[in-house]
């Protein structure tokens, strides 16, 4: 009886997904928009005009990036996702954020992360709503965590 209530769930979700897809030739948007990753700014009080993600969660750098590469993995991915980037996809620059300081770094979990000033960004998992930034300036995950100006610059302020 399990297996078959598994299934079932199994095929309402498959099933619900297919129902949700939509292909390029029909849908509303583009295929194109539809592989843009956006990096948008937001005031947050008392850190200024930080990188947010396309649903306003704030973005963040982790030091022992170095600018180099991605570090966080594991299980420390799993706190701090990285802004992925679809294959094919570009990342777009939305308010104070400059198209000039975004790239993509290879993600050691497969595919590639966007990066600001060659900061591979990450949200925090703790951070439940728009405008929160609640991960700022925490040592965590073997080392520190801090957001971005719009120039690129990390803002070291703790809230």
């Amino acid at each position: 009886m399990k297996k078959i209530v598994a299934l079932g769930l199994a095929g309402a979700a498959v099933a619900a997904l297919a129902a949700t897809a939509v292909s390029p030739a029909r849908g509303s948007g583009s295929a194109t928009a539809a592989k843009r990753v956006v990096v948008a700014t937001r005031k947050i009080p008392k850190l200024g005009t930080v990188l947010v993600n396309s649903k306003g969660m704030t973005l963040y750098m982790f030091v022992p990036d170095k600018q180099k590469r991605v570090t966080c993995k594991a299980s420390c991915a799993a706190v701090w996702p990285p802004l992925k980037l679809a294959k094919g996809a570009k990342p777009t620059a939305k308010g104070a954020a400059k198209a000039s300081l975004l790239g993509s770094d290879r993600d050691p979990a497969g595919g590639r992360v966007v990066t600001y000033a060659k900061w591979p960004l990450y949200t925090y998992v703790a951070d439940s709503r728009p405008g929160q930034a609640s991960g700022q300036a925490l040592k965590l995950n073997g080392g520190l965590w801090y957001v971005l100006s719009p120039s690129g610059k990390l803002i070291k302020t703790k809230p």
